[in-house]
C-alpha cells in the first residue's frame, strides 16, 4: 500500500496518507501573538487545507489531540472548536494542558482522519 506525504520536509511531514486513513502533525499557528482564539482558528484552516489536500475534509476527523498551555483557555479554544467541527461528526477527543515547541505557542492541534 503506498504513502503519500504532504509538505513533506527534512524533520516532518504535515499530512501522511496511508491506505484509507490520513495522518496530520501536530499544528500550530503561524501568529502565536495572536490569542487562543486567534490560535485556534488558523490552526483549524490548517487541519481543513491539508485534510483538502488528502481528499478528504472535517465531517471524517476520527480522534483529534488538543494541547493547551493553560487549561484555564479550554472554554475559549471550545468556543471556536464547536463553530467549527461538522455538526453531527464530532471525532473523539482529548484535550491536555503541555508545554509547547516555542514561546507564544498556545494551542496545538493533530488529527486523524478517514478518506
Amino acid at each position: 500500500m503506498s504513502v503519500q506525504r504532504i509538505n513533506a520536509g527534512a524533520r516532518m511531514s504535515s499530512a501522511v496518507v496511508h491506505g484509507n486513513t490520513v495522518y496530520l502533525a501536530g499544528l500550530t499557528a503561524d501568529d502565536p501573538k495572536a490569542d487562543v482564539k486567534g490560535q485556534t482558528a488558523q490552526i483549524l484552516a490548517k487541519i481543513d487545507k491539508f485534510l483538502k489536500e488528502a481528499g478528504t475534509d472535517k465531517s471524517k476527523i476520527l480522534s483529534a489531540n488538543i494541547w493547551l498551555t493553560d487549561i484555564k483557555t479550554w472554554s475559549q479554544m471550545n468556543e471556536v472548536w464547536d463553530a467549527w467541527v461538522a455538526p453531527g461528526n464530532a471525532p473523539a477527543r482529548a484535550t491536555v494542558e503541555a508545554k509547547l515547541a516555542a514561546p507564544g505557542l498556545s494551542v496545538e492541534i493533530m488529527v486523524q482522519a478517514a478518506k
